[in-house]
């Protein structure tokens, strides 16, 4: 396998495992079918970092942002959650700690069980069960693709990178994502003036379209470039 082609399939994992860490519909109706929806304002936390573990949630529709905190309060976004994702499994699973928070970006509804209910319909159900360490080892296949470019890339691949799967999550019909500099700062673990620096010369080259707490992506080409290269 040349350069190429190995690149190609990295991304393609990339973005592979960020799909995968959802539920099908058939295995989040068997989760949540008999729970009643509950709606969430934009701004409320469903929990925070290394709060009790007791219920894990589902998406019915809406944003959950799910990030960390340093010790001088410094954030870290994690991942963004929609439609059928799940919601602090880990903790709702293991019965321990919550390790990230979780923010509703937008107005939500949701649906949630208890620890006890999640664990009698996973001994109930193989195929279910089945799905949760399916949806266990995306997470997994996610943190260990961050944590690789973390450690191999450089801020501006990153940025490339998150921008790139972020058009395919987020954006709205005419293209546009909703998200401002300093989401997208806290995304990359780096400083807003330099995601603005990189902005706005991609801007100026054609690659994106910017205006007020908004991006759209003009040539992904031109970003997948900025990625492979940075890759080689």
């Amino acid at each position: 396998m040349d350069n190429t082609q190995a690149r190609g399939l990295r991304t393609t994992q990339d973005s592979k495992a960020s799909k995968e860490a959802t539920l099908c519909p058939a295995h989040f109706e068997l989760l949540f079918g008999d729970c009643r929806s509950e709606h969430h304002q934009a701004g409320e936390y469903l929990f925070m970092h290394e709060d009790p573990a007791d219920r894990v949630y589902g998406v019915l529709s809406g944003t959950v942002e799910i990030s960390t905190f340093s010790l001088s309060g410094r954030k870290l976004v994690a991942n963004i959650e929609q439609s059928r994702s799940l919601i602090g499994e880990i903790g709702a699973l293991d019965g321990g700690q919550r390790t990230a928070s979780a923010v509703c970006l937008t107005d939500c509804e949701l649906v949630s069980l208890s620890r006890t209910q999640l664990m009698r319909k996973l001994g109930e159900n193989a195929s279910l069960a089945l799905a949760m360490i399916d949806l266990l080892c995306a997470r997994l296949r996610w943190i260990d693709n961050e944590r690789n470019d973390l450690a191999l890339l450089k801020v501006e691949a990153r940025l490339a990178k998150r921008l790139l799967l972020l058009g395919e999550r987020l954006a709205d019909d005419t293209g546009w994502i909703r998200i401002s500099q300093s989401e997208l700062a806290a995304f990359l673990g780096a400083t807003r003036e330099s995601v603005n620096k990189m902005l706005n010369t991609w801007r100026n080259r054609k690659l994106i379209d910017i205006r007020r707490s908004a991006i759209r992506l003009v040539s992904k080409h031109g970003l997948q470039e900025i990625v492979h290269l940075e890759d080689e």
